[in-house]
């Protein structure tokens, strides 16, 4: 019989490329007046130019010097930055501290866009990429955390926008017209809070996924 358990656990908010700490501005006020603990880094450099997997390594690195051994962490990733936390979870460790993990317009299956780029980080973020067959080749685990995915079918950023999908986890629409306002859209803040809201179930195991949408 699954235990559930109502636990806030810290927040952590991984940015996408071009970006820094900063876009999560809004967000992160609004979590803090819900009561979480919000943490998030500067990913350096930002503009791909080097690999997801040397910037995950960043993210292993604040983990291990901000959290206490047992501290459990919830994990939002945006845009690449849910590439990003991906590595982290799936290659560097990361499934064993995160429980609620949740990315929002991230290129899960690559994007077009990136084809505009010869840039290391931009490369892995391209469609049929090896880096990302290789995350998504056992991309399974993913169902041992409380796992959502959240994403725009608008998504000029994301092309096509349904890469921002994935077959584990949850999955949830929200219909805004631009990439950035998945940020800052009242209904995307409410998604997400929602999520970290989420009771976590012991053990997770054999976990179902499950689709729900949004609309206005």
């Amino acid at each position: 019989m699954n235990i559930k358990i109502q636990q806030r656990n810290p927040v952590l908010l991984i940015h996408g490329i071009d970006d820094t700490e900063a876009v999560f501005h809004k967000m992160r006020a609004y979590f803090i007046q819900r009561g979480w603990s919000v943490y998030s880094l500067n990913l350096i450099p930002n503009n791909g130019v080097v690999g997801l997997d040397e910037l995950a390594k960043q993210v292993a690195d604040y983990v291990t010097a901000t959290f206490a051994p047992e501290q459990r962490l919830d994990l939002v990733g945006f845009s690449m930055g849910g590439i990003v936390s991906r590595y982290y979870v799936q290659r560097l460790g990361g499934i064993n501290r995160v429980q609620r993990f949740i990315t929002i317009s991230s290129p899960h299956y690559g994007t077009v866009v990136a084809y505009g780029s010869q840039r290391p980080g931009c490369l892995q973020m391209r469609p049929d990429s090896i880096f990302l067959k290789d995350l998504n080749s056992d991309a399974v685990m993913l169902g041992q955390l409380d796992f959502t995915s959240i994403w725009t079918p608008y998504d000029l950023m994301i092309v096509p926008a349904n890469s921002s999908q994935m077959p584990v986890g949850s999955q949830v629409i929200v219909p805004v017209t631009l990439h950035p306002w998945m940020l800052t859209d009242p209904r995307s803040l409410a998604v997400v809070t929602a999520a970290l809201a989420k009771p976590i179930q012991l053990p997770l195991l054999n976990k179902k996924s499950s689709q729900q949408g949004t609309s206005k």
